[in-house]
């Protein structure tokens, strides 16, 4: 919100909250190929922002950097306002970023609960054997919690629909991320009541206080979910867009590079 300075007079703008994640600048090579070029993103807590982009964009090499799995070649990452150095996945883990992949890199021997807890198992105190039961419990906590209707928590991840192994990724995400999910194609495949369930999961970590970035083709859930979308371009800053004050053909537009018709004028 604006604010008088009573040095100037001059109204100048009041910072607003920190975004909880931010790219600044940030720029991506392999070889001679510039993969993103001077690119600025930012999602702050209980935000959900659509990332979007034809293919080749630039959209999983940012997400990419976010998730620690490339590292930059220019440009800043800041957590909270603060610069970090997020060159791992497991820096981003620290940092409380989780990513869900379209491929949701779920064990389909495995049942829900050992999936949420993979390679995160708790043990008994002063035992090596795993806490089952704590397990257990905070899985079927965090799946309630997302109001995914799933079913026994110890029914294999194979026996289970497109929509429900998506709901075990994301909640895996919320059970370890604590700032920023970032989710790949969340609906890819799905049918549309599969589509409905993942929008409510989406919105459900938005309203948890955590930042929210998805990235889609799919202009209908683009504006189906997000509160602020941007469109990369030739790994480029195309254009920052928000659902209520756009539409599905500015944003296309954006994505292509093409000039939207202008309306006739009026006799």
């Amino acid at each position: 919100m604006p604010v008088l300075s009573t040095e100037t007079g001059v109204r100048a703008t009041a910072p607003g909250p920190r975004p909880t994640l931010e790219l600044r600048g940030v720029s991506k090579r392999y070889g001679h190929v510039n993969a993103l070029t001077d690119v600025d993103f930012t999602v702050s807590a209980g935000e959900i922002v659509a990332l979007v982009g034809d293919n080749g964009a630039g959209k999983s090499t940012l997400v990419k950097a976010m998730a620690g799995t490339h590292r930059i070649d220019g440009g800043q990452i800041l957590v909270d306002g603060v610069p970090v150095e997020v060159a791992t996945p497991s820096d981003a883990t620290a940092l409380g970023i989780e990513t869900v992949y379209q491929d949701l890199a779920l064990c389909d021997n495995l049942d829900v609960t050992a999936n949420l807890f993979l390679g995160r198992e708790r043990r008994r105190r002063a035992t090596p054997l795993l806490d089952a039961e704590g397990m257990e419990a905070r899985a079927a906590t965090i799946i309630a919690e997302l109001a995914a209707t799933l079913p026994d928590l110890e029914k294999p991840v194979s026996a289970l629909s497109g929509g429900q192994r998506q709901a075990i990724a994301v909640s895996r995400a919320a059970l370890w991320g604590s700032r920023v999910v970032l989710l790949d194609e969340p609906t890819a495949a799905l049918g549309v009541a599969q589509t409905a369930m993942v929008y409510d999961l989406v919105r459900r970590l938005r309203d948890r206080g955590l930042g929210v970035v998805v990235i889609s083709h799919n202009m209908a859930d683009v504006f189906a979910v997000a509160d602020r979308i941007t469109v990369l371009r030739l790994g480029r800053n195309a254009g920052e867009f928000t659902p209520m004050d756009s539409t599905p053909d500015r944003v296309v537009a954006a994505i292509t590079g093409a000039d939207l018709p202008r309306p006739e004028a009026r006799a």
